[in-house]
């Protein structure tokens, strides 16, 4: 019998039988080699944090029951076509399916990763993904001065991404000093919040946290922009709009992956922003992500672990028996 990982109450978590039909003619079935566990959005649903007005845009693709729980939750998951059309017959995929032993869902919603691409890697899809909608809606430019405040997950993917603009300084500032070893290892500069270089052109703030964003604001430049990409949940965020926001003319940016950006969205739609990811994924760089792994049978007691802050954890991949 298959089983996937719910949130069966918020702060606990359990494993559940689930029966997975035979695939349609339109259809794949999926056996999963690896799901990421995502801190940030993961262990806020986990506690029980989705604002009742944000449960419809929180949404997983393939998500069932309903926030807060029991709800099973996920969209980082990268399986091998066991049943389905030809073409994908056989083949390595990535799905927004939650942490499930094997899924059916339509051909469409699967995309084949990468033959440059390890398996174990593209769980990381779904989030640089985000960062591919991130650097969309910045719109980065030759030479700019750059800071990615907070070094979490879609912090330093972000980070990455907007490391190949050419000429751009890319600083990655962060209160724990510790991720100045993922900095290096993304081949961008670090500095904790104090030290950071002020006169960006612009900054990209992931921390979630007031003090972040109020720090974000105080690196730019005269007309600088900061894009906001932090989910806050239902913690109430001061934003300090008096000071320099006035006189430096200064933007505040929302940027959030539900929808694809406004600078690409006439020509390009989801799928061809997620292949982007994943051809992104192709540089190993993005190793320095996965900071910690553990077999789906622990899923349980890792949640409440990485929810109390007992892991400085970015992201977890989850391994299945059946890898």
């Amino acid at each position: 019998m298959d089983q996937a990982f719910w949130l069966a109450e918020p702060g606990r978590g359990e494993l559940r039988p689930v029966e997975v039909a035979a695939p349609g003619p339109d259809e794949v079935l999926v056996r999963t080699l690896y799901s990421g566990v995502s801190r940030g959005t993961e262990t806020l649903v986990f506690r029980g944090g989705v604002p009742d007005s944000q449960h419809a845009a929180m949404r997983a693709p393939f998500q069932d029951g309903a926030f807060p729980a029991p709800v099973k939750y996920g969209y980082l998951n990268v399986g091998v076509v066991e049943r389905g059309p030809a073409e994908l017959a056989g083949r390595t995929v990535f799905c927004l399916y939650p942490h499930q032993t094997r899924y059916v869902v339509p051909a469409a919603s699967v995309t084949p990763v990468p033959d440059s691409v390890p398996p174990a890697r593209a769980i990381l899809a779904g989030t640089v993904e985000t960062a591919v909608n991130a650097a969309w809606d910045a719109a980065p430019l030759v030479g700019d001065r750059i800071a990615v405040v907070g070094a979490g997950m879609v912090g330093a993917s972000v980070a990455k991404v907007l490391a190949g603009v050419p000429a751009a300084r890319v600083q990655l500032v962060d209160t724990n000093p510790d991720r100045a070893a993922l900095a290096d290892a993304l081949g961008v500069e670090f500095a904790t919040p104090d030290a950071a270089r002020e006169g960006c052109d612009l900054v990209v703030h992931a921390s979630a946290t007031s003090a972040g964003l109020a720090r974000s604001l105080e690196l730019l430049a005269p007309e600088g922009v900061v894009v906001e990409l932090s989910w806050y949940g239902d913690r109430p965020v001061t934003v300090p709009l008096g000071e320099w926001f006035h006189s430096r003319r200064l933007t505040l940016r929302a940027s959030q992956v539900g929808t694809v950006s406004p600078a690409q969205r006439g020509r390009r739609g989801y799928p061809q922003r997620l292949a982007v990811a994943l051809d992104l994924l192709a540089d190993p760089g993005f190793d320095a992500l996965i900071t910690g792994e553990c077999r789906f049978a622990e899923l349980p007691d890792l949640l409440p672990r990485l929810n109390g802050i007992e892991l400085s954890a970015l992201c977890v991949r989850v391994t299945y028996d059946n890898t």
